[in-house]
């Protein structure tokens, strides 16, 4: 088996850590508890990937750009503070008519509000390059683990939280790791701000004194008390009216993943539905997924109005609660202007602070139901992860034969994930150059069993054994075709600048897709254009062009008529003659292309081998098969 793909670091370093135990929840919880348990170490699992970002193995731009940002932030709110000041002098100017210090602080204001935008452009640059790089660290590493060991097919194979793997790497984890920097950008000016700003409410505001009947009552700081009150009102109100965020927010992304996988089902089974005239059975599919759709929309606009409510009331009424605490002391003389206007514009700096939960809580519950999302995909991969590193019970192991065995099968039994054996005690021999047919009626694990030799199928007991310098070579009934030109589906999985034109004529010459000669370096939807035998035939040319060691031939001739049939076989006899070939089909015919059948038998418990017969005769000794048939009969 290859060995597992990782992300590394410049210095060849691994930078993904191991995946963690499974922490089993507490049997003494409630359901609804451990769901809530469950959702709580969804985000510790992710944390437990994205803080690698910063780590030893991690970017090496991270920190250095983390603390630009905070230093950029820091310059920001001085800023803020500078033109607070300004507005505190222009304002008692303007009362006192002083034209030459308006004049004054006119030019003053000029290098103020050029150093603030400065900031602001500076500040936007690192925050959205650290949330790039930090995307493409994570999902660099995501989409490795994804691709290794055939992973993302077992994912198709085993249950869990992980379906639409793809949008959970494109759009789930963009959002995971874009908000996060949004947020803890957002909390730091917001700190500083506020803490700026109270000490210049609670300077300028100091006491006010309130007479009722024939006592009086002094409020000290009453600007910073009255903002804090107000805050409080606010974001209890926006905690309270958006609690349903988090939920709705991932039942409405996990319903538009299920809309956009089903309008890609269409796209990728056209012909079929096309020939079938299924397409009304197909807009019902795609009305019923986007009705769901619309509905999680409809929740979501409903708890969008409620917190724009508070969040609009909030930035509506903010500017006008100062100028009226602050209208007494104005009248009585004992504030100017400038400091009624410095204080009116500290008291909404502050407020804005202290109420940057309620602009973005909608955004916090996204990022919430996203970051779960995506470590229910990094939960599954752990499973399967931790499953290749175990040695114990229930994985099929892969070693390396001995003597001229090109391939042997040792005690191999495949099971489902969950230990249901689907094929039991099986073990074959096969040499070099011989050509072996696996046959047996529908469902009886031949597909399966030719997974479990692939390494794509990880369940189940037993070895399964390569000659160390022999190449292998799949030939699924369904040929993938990528997208691009037809050079690159004629050459893949190798580049398409591996065989000149020559070469990728005389393959496709073989195969009989002369046709297509002239359309080589033309970029289609060839997957959608070739028809299956033409796949099938594809699929052949690109086994001429690889010339492997060994070549598994799962149905890899269904679509094609008899005539065409033996046409390909004949030619990968006379092509490779050499190779070793195992083959699983149906049709009779093909065993006079093979030189060896072995019969599988659907049974309870597991298929098993139920007879291994040379098609042509064969001297020397008998196969370790024959021997443990004998041992069952």
């Amino acid at each position: 088996m290859a060995p597992i793909i990782a992300v590394v670091a410049e210095g060849g370093d691994q930078i993904e850590p191991p995946p963690p135990e499974i922490l089993e929840p507490d049997p003494e919880l409630t359901s609804e508890e451990a769901e809530e348990a469950r959702k709580g170490y969804l985000l510790t699992r992710f944390w437990i990937s994205a803080r690698g970002y910063w780590g030893r193995k991690g970017d090496r731009l991270a920190l250095p750009f983390s603390a630009g940002l905070l230093a950029l932030i820091v310059g920001t709110v001085g800023f803020q503070y500078g033109i607070n000041v300004w507005n505190r002098s222009i304002f008692d100017a303007i009362e006192k008519r002083d034209a030459t210090t308006v004049y004054y602080l006119t030019g003053v204001f000029v290098p103020l509000a050029i150093g603030s935008v400065a900031l602001g452009i500076a500040q936007v640059f690192v925050r959205m390059s650290i949330q790039r790089r930090w995307r493409t660290w994570m999902t660099t590493s995501v989409i490795s683990r994804w691709l290794a060991n055939g992973r993302y097919y077992q994912l198709n194979l085993v249950g869990g939280d992980h379906k639409n793997p793809e949008y959970r790497i494109a759009e789930d984890l963009r959002v995971a790791t874009d908000s996060p920097v949004d947020f803890v950008a957002g909390v730091t000016s917001a700190f500083l701000s506020a803490s700026t700003f109270i000490v210049v409410l609670w300077t300028i505001g100091g006491a006010l004194t309130v007479t009722m009947s024939e006592s009086t009552l002094t409020i000290p700081g009453f600007l910073v008390i009255a903002a804090i009150v107000y805050a409080v009102v606010a974001s209890g109100s926006i905690m309270t009216i958006g609690r349903g965020f988090v939920q709705i927010s991932e039942e409405k992304n996990q319903a538009e993943a299920e809309f956009r996988y089903t309008l890609t089902r269409v796209r990728e089974n056209g012909e079929s539905i096309a020939l079938l005239g299924g397409e009304d059975e197909e807009r019902d599919g795609i009305d019923r997924t986007f009705a769901n759709v619309l509905r999680q929309w409809a929740r979501l606009t409903g708890q969008h109005m409620r917190t724009t409510l508070v969040s609009q009331g909030s930035s509506l009424v903010a500017p006008v609660v100062p100028l009226l605490l602050c209208a007494p002391k104005f009248l009585d003389g004992s504030m100017t202007l400038g400091q009624v206007m410095q204080a009116a514009s500290a008291f909404t700096i502050v407020q804005s602070a202290f109420g940057w939960l309620v602009d973005n809580y909608p955004r916090l519950a996204d990022w919430n139901a996203c970051a779960r999302r995506i470590a229910s995909l990094m939960m599954s991969l752990d499973g399967l992860e931790r499953a290749e590193q175990t040695d114990g019970f229930g994985r099929i192991k892969h070693g390396e034969t001995t003597g001229e065995a090109v391939l042997s099968l040792e005690d191999l039994s495949v099971s489902l994930d969950d230990g249901t054996a689907v094929v039991d005690e099986t073990e074959v021999v096969i040499e070099a150059g011989e050509r072996l047919l696996v046959a047996g009626e529908s469902g009886s694990g031949k597909s399966t069993l030719v997974r479990a030799i692939a390494g794509l199928w990880p369940w189940g007991s037993g070895n399964v054994n390569f000659h160390p310098d022999r190449r292998l070579f799949m030939l699924p009934q369904r040929p993938y075709v990528p997208s691009g030109t037809l050079r690159r589906a004629v050459a893949y999985p190798g580049s398409a600048d591996n065989w000149n034109d020559e070469e990728i004529a005389a393959a496709l010459h073989k195969v009989g897709l002369d046709h297509l000669n002239e359309r080589v370096e033309e970029e289609a939807p060839w997957d959608q254009t070739l028809s299956g035998g033409e796949k099938q035939r594809l699929a052949f040319a690109r086994l001429l062009l690889h010339s492997p060691d060994i070549v598994v031939l799962d149905e890899a001739t269904s679509a094609l008529d008899e005539k065409s049939q033996d046409k390909m076989m004949e030619i990968l006899m006379k092509e490779l003659p050499t190779a070793t070939i195992v083959s699983v089909a149906h049709r009779v015919e093909l065993e006079a292309y093979h030189s060896r059948k072995i019969t599988l038998e659907r049974r309870k418990g597991g298929a098993k081998l139920v007879s291994d017969i040379d098609l042509i005769p064969r001297k020397g000794r008998r196969r370790l098969l024959g021997r443990l048939l004998q041992r069952h009969r």
